[in-house]
């Protein structure tokens, strides 16, 4: 083995093909992924009345059709969205006492045409290029919502960390002392030791609830013919809408992957293929019934302290998803993870999510000595964090519906309008991450 080599398992630098470390530890690898995204994805389903076992395999099924249209280049993975709630409570609210809506198929053909309207916007960015589009997205704009993406996610993993001080602090703890300290595979799996450290400390606390193991079935299918897609109007005019948000968080988090990976994700494969894969897998889960998909900031969390950037790692994890999907017990074990435990993880992923804006900002050169540039960041924090904290803005269409703007989606719109708008927009796309080197890019 090289130097070179030893040096990049050792954490040194970032790791673009993990076959390098061998099967057995890219296996892992793509569990630490599945347990990353697991708490957010089984979520979703949890508040709408979805079925668990049809998010998951939706998310596996939708991760793997977005590698496959994007070339298998960039490591992302798509799980549930929470951008579209506020959709599912006015077409499908749940039941006084938990009982999913018999309107759930009507959210589910508003999530498809939903997933249609990215792969319109996909089509306009192929036509006209990434160039002329993402001079709407320059770094000014991109950084300070990548910052907000972490900094609104902050409150829950305190929330989380509440139930149980101790146990999120020993996670913690522990994540940082691999990360850190480690050597070897120890340092690129701090999360995954973390979750098993922490587990153990939870069982000798008498932490851990098993009802769920033993309520759920060994064996389940996870597509339900009564839970596809239905088509109304109605439901289609109030959730479709909430796409035009989503995708400007969708710009955020490729953003946020090329930064982390230092890849032009936005330019090879393109933006138009990313929007393309987010679509198309957004409306082949809401064809079956599942949650909108969406990219993950958790697993960029992941990439980001483990410095494993290769996609085949995410594609392990979604077929990690995928077999989860089938087995209702296995999937009911992980949600024994006490929620203290997920909140000393989200600590650091988190937060790992906002210092790749602030990276992202830095090494772009973006000069704060303009006052464009202060106005356009300053209304993007204050917008994302100020709006998230009442619940976004309700938006009414017709008398009977309306649909809701989330904080990110609003400081999305507004920092976009305004770097249209103030003149010194001097940015042009087709640089290299740091700014100083002149790449043509083909789109």
């Amino acid at each position: 083995m090289s130097e070179e080599t030893k040096k990049i398992e050792l954490g040194g630098e970032g790791l673009y093909d993990a076959r390098k470390l061998g099967v057995p530890k890219m296996l892992v690898l793509g569990v630490q992924h599945t347990f990353a995204m697991f708490g957010a994805t089984v979520l979703v389903p949890i508040l709408t009345g979805i079925s668990v076992s049809t998010a998951l395999l939706f998310a596996g099924i939708g991760t793997l059709l977005f590698h496959l249209l994007t070339k298998g280049k960039v490591p992302a993975f798509l799980g549930s969205s929470f951008a579209f709630l506020g959709g599912y409570a006015a077409v499908a609210p749940l039941g006084a006492d938990g009982t999913p809506s018999e309107m759930l198929p009507y959210a589910a053909g508003g999530i498809v045409v939903s997933g249609l309207i990215y792969v319109i916007l996909s089509d306009l960015i192929k036509v006209f290029g990434v160039r002329k589009i993402m001079r709407f997205f320059p770094p000014v704009v991109t950084g300070p919502i990548i910052i907000s993406i972490g900094l609104i996610l902050a409150p829950s993993a305190i929330t989380n960390c509440q139930s149980n001080w101790l146990l999120a602090f020993i996670a913690l703890a522990v994540i940082v002392v691999c990360n850190i300290w480690g050597k070897g595979m120890v340092k690129i799996l701090p999360i995954l030791i973390g979750i098993v450290v922490s587990y153990i400390a939870a069982l000798f606390m008498g932490e851990v609830d098993f009802t769920a193991i033993q309520q759920a079935d060994w064996f389940g299918l996870a597509i339900h013919t009564g839970s596809m897609a239905k088509f109304s109007v109605s439901a289609c005019i109030t959730i479709a809408p909430i796409a035009l948000a989503t995708m400007m968080e969708h710009i955020g988090d490729i953003a946020a992957i090329s930064a982390t990976c230092e890849r032009p994700y936005l330019s090879d494969p393109g933006l138009h293929r990313t929007l393309l894969g987010d679509g198309l897998a957004t409306s082949l889960a809401g064809f079956f019934g599942a949650p909108a998909n969406t990219t993950y900031g958790e697993n960029t969390g992941v990439l980001a302290l483990t410095k494993v950037y290769d996609p085949r790692v995410m594609r392990i994890a979604a077929c990690f998803a995928i077999l989860l999907s089938f087995f209702p017990k296995i999937g009911a074990a992980i949600q024994t993870v006490p929620s203290a435990i997920i909140g000393g993880i989200s600590f650091v992923l988190y937060g790992m999510i906002s210092s790749v804006g602030v990276r992202n900002v830095v090494e772009n050169q973006v000069d704060f000595t303009k006052s464009r540039n202060l106005i356009i960041a300053a209304v993007i924090l204050v917008s994302a964090l100020g709006f998230n904290s009442v619940g976004g803005i309700t938006v009414p269409l017709g008398a009977s519906y309306s649909f809701t703007l989330s904080g990110l989606a609003i400081a999305a719109i507004v920092g976009i309008l305004l770097n249209a708008i103030l003149p010194g927009n001097d940015y042009e796309f087709g640089t290299d991450l740091k700014g100083d080197t002149a790449v043509n890019f083909e789109v």
